[in-house]
């Protein structure tokens, strides 16, 4: 039997949780190979979440950012997502 985990936005305005701090990022681009929605984008030499209404808060560019440049925060309005298997 297969599992699908399914997702869904909630509604509200989740403000800036994800934030780069631009001095320490070095441009690796680990932060968008590791996000698979699409967030991130160059822009100039450095990466910046671009597409933040795409985010499922999963946490994997803070985790891989070897440079410390990313700054996540708890979304705020009532956002988020909630998962479910079913």
């Amino acid at each position: 039997m297969q599992i699908e985990m399914k997702f869904r936005y909630y509604d509200g305005d989740p403000g800036e949780f994800i934030k780069v701090i631009e001095d320490k990022c070095t441009g690796c681009g680990q932060c968008a190979k590791f996000c698979t929605t699409r967030v991130w984008e160059k822009v100039g030499k450095i990466y910046k979440p671009i597409n933040l209404s795409n985010c499922v808060e999963c946490g994997a560019c803070w985790n891989v950012c070897m440079a410390d440049a990313i700054d996540f925060g708890e979304p705020h309005g009532g956002t988020g997502v909630k998962f479910s298997y079913g």
